[in-house]
């Protein structure tokens, strides 16, 4: 199969305000907005470190999983993060707090062998996973 990863769709409270943090906090730019008038929805792509995160806003929209620890969410079924590959994590988790994420787990080992890894919650309180792997190790790459 000749298939990549192209994106996340991920449901915010308020597009205008989930902009601005990836933006702010995690320093992706926007990329195509678009709306659905037969559903209410508006939404857009927000582009950076070789992904795109869809975000969408629609009224009445409940909350999900959010913010709870990585083991806690794995109680609701569905999509439970995003992950994002850090080449420096410790350094990466201070700057995103800094400029406003929630922390959920400092840095710490991963299951997997030679792998570290840490989640912080956006501001709807979607997990974001941050991951390091040690060079030669599955997962790394030259950046």
């Amino acid at each position: 199969m000749n298939l990549q990863h192209h994106h996340v769709g991920l449901s915010v409270s308020d597009l205008d305000r989930a902009k601005k943090w990836y933006a702010d906090v995690l320093g992706m730019t926007e990329g195509y907005a678009f709306e659905l008038p037969p559903f209410g929805v508006r939404g857009c792509f927000m582009v950076g470190h070789g992904t795109r995160v869809e975000l969408f806003e629609r009224a009445g929209s409940a909350q999900g999983i959010g913010g709870q620890d990585p083991p806690a969410a794995l109680l609701t079924r569905g999509y439970g993060h995003v992950a994002f590959a850090a080449r420096d994590l410790d350094a990466t988790f201070t700057e995103v707090v800094a400029r406003g994420a929630a922390p959920v787990w400092d840095p710490r080992p991963s299951p997997e062998p030679g792998v570290r890894m840490a989640f912080i919650a956006d501001i709807d309180g979607n997990l974001i996973e941050m991951i390091e792997a040690a060079p030669g190790t599955p997962g790394w790459t030259a950046r």
